[in-house]
């Protein structure tokens, strides 16, 4: 099996771990970016409407989108990662640098890697995102989409997508050196392959890495959601005519806080996505590569 096979169909494994994991804790920081000043109190009140009114299969309410989705996306994203970190292990074996395999990258390397992942993946992640926020924040009692396929006809504008790539780029190029340096530290320390690394590493180094991500890109997130639900419906017509417009808007009327609106789900959410993000990335690396070096 050729290694851009297995790097793919690894990260096909970890995406559709984080949705499996992640949907619930995501919709509710969906609904408190997006929902007008005043209407939650906080998490648990969101939490608590949520279930109450809409039951608990709400919480997974455009899981068909995001299983589908996200799982073609952190594939794409893994894809490109380690393909970037093999053409860095060439160059750095050819330079006499990284030690015997080369894959010892630096910083600088790491963070291009994780943009050209974050980009690759961005191009995808944003009309999958735009649909998956239009299913999590339409009312329940009259429902404006049918169903992900009902929404992808009828959601024709792509406002959103310039602040899903500069989100994205900027967001993994930090999120995979925070992951691969632990991972490199780790393997230095014992003088283990990564292969030998224990599975629960994978699981704290990936939850490092979120809180790392999210730290970064959590205002550029919240921008993004109120810029895909904008203009929901006819009624309510186009608030933001750009994404300066957008920031401008929400810090003059609702001020500074709103930028970190539904952090706190995110902040709960991340460890246990994103450690099953890797935990379900490495493991599979491991079965489809049998007992080789993974880099």
């Amino acid at each position: 099996m050729s290694k851009t096979i297995i790097d793919l169909t690894a990260g096909t494994a970890g995406g559709v771990a984080q949705v499996l994991v992640g949907q619930p804790f995501d919709i509710v920081k969906v609904r408190m970016q997006t929902a007008p000043k005043g209407t939650y109190s906080g998490m648990l009140h969101c939490a608590g409407g949520i279930l109450k009114n809409e039951g608990p299969l709400a919480f997974y309410k455009g899981t068909l989108t995001p299983l589908l989705g996200i799982g073609v996306c952190v594939s794409i994203q893994f894809g490109a990662l380690e393909y970037s970190k093999r053409f860095f292990a060439r160059r750095n074996l050819e330079e006499g640098k990284g030690g015997p395999t080369g894959f010892m990258l630096t910083g600088p390397q790491l963070v291009a890697s994780g943009i050209f992942a974050g980009v690759a993946n961005g191009v995808v992640s944003g009309p999958v995102e735009h649909i998956r926020i239009r299913l999590q924040t339409q009312s329940a009692k009259s429902p404006t989409y049918s169903g992900p396929w009902d929404a992808i006809k009828k959601i024709y504008s792509r406002m959103g997508q310039g602040v899903t790539l500069w989100r994205e780029s900027l967001g993994y190029g930090i999120y995979f050196l925070a992951y691969e340096k632990l991972m490199q530290h780790e393997m230095t320390r014992k003088g283990i392959r990564r292969d030998q690394v224990n599975p629960a590493n994978a699981v704290l180094f990936g939850a490092a890495a979120g809180y790392a991500l999210w730290a970064v890109i959590y205002p550029i997130d919240m921008i993004k959601s109120r810029m895909q639900t904008d203009g929901f419906s006819p009624a309510e017509g186009q608030k933001y005519k750009s994404t300066l417009d957008c920031v401008r808007t929400i810090w003059r009327t609702e001020g500074i806080s709103a930028f970190m609106r539904g952090l706190g789900p995110t902040l709960i959410r991340s460890p246990f996505a994103n450690g099953a993000t890797f935990l379900g990335f490495e493991l599979a690396m491991r079965l489809l590569s049998g007992h080789e070096e993974s880099p």
